[in-house]
């Protein structure tokens, strides 16, 4: 199953559209993908596991894997640690990461996606992921859609689903 983003606010997915947001700076090519350049990469990638707040999700129905966030955890986007674009403990982390335990519902519920996760490369961007918005204002470089709508994505979506992304 292809998951498609027709244009920079809808993504398709079968007979669904669903109404979305992405980077501030819109799509930018795989190759020229840089950390903090506020683009989504454009590509075919796989999607990943999901992230999702127990506290305030209480049942997901996807066939992707799924874990629990909790309040210690982060994915790292400092070019400089071994740990980039990886998750991690963030209680007494040296480098920059973003912080997936929010307070303002973004990463209620997250899917990575398979963006430089294979062989990293420094700098290329980190945490590229499919989350919550409530806004649809731009993103730092993911795609965002309503909760409800993430929610009917996650169960329509099989295990060797991609996201093209063009």
């Amino acid at each position: 199953m292809i998951i498609k983003l027709i244009n920079n606010n809808t993504l398709q997915v079968d007979d669904f559209q669903f109404r979305c947001c992405i980077g501030k700076n819109g799509l930018i090519a795989n190759k020229k993908k840089t950390e903090g350049d506020l683009s989504t990469p454009k590509g075919k990638f796989k999607l990943k596991k999901i992230f999702y707040r127990h506290d305030k999700i209480k049942l997901i129905e996807t066939k992707l894997e799924k874990q629990k966030i909790y309040k210690n955890m982060g994915w790292c986007n400092d070019p400089k640690s071994n740990y980039y674009n990886k998750l991690i403990n963030i209680k007494n982390s040296k480098f920059t990461f973003e912080k997936l335990y929010r307070r303002d519902d973004k990463y209620n519920i997250i899917i990575v996606i398979d963006y430089n996760l294979k062989k990293i490369i420094p700098g290329k961007g980190s945490a590229i992921f499919i989350h919550t918005t409530k806004n649809y204002k731009p993103t730092a470089g993911c795609i965002a859609l309503e909760e409800k709508d993430l929610t009917i994505l996650l169960k329509i979506i099989k295990k060797n689903s991609f996201i093209n992304i063009s």
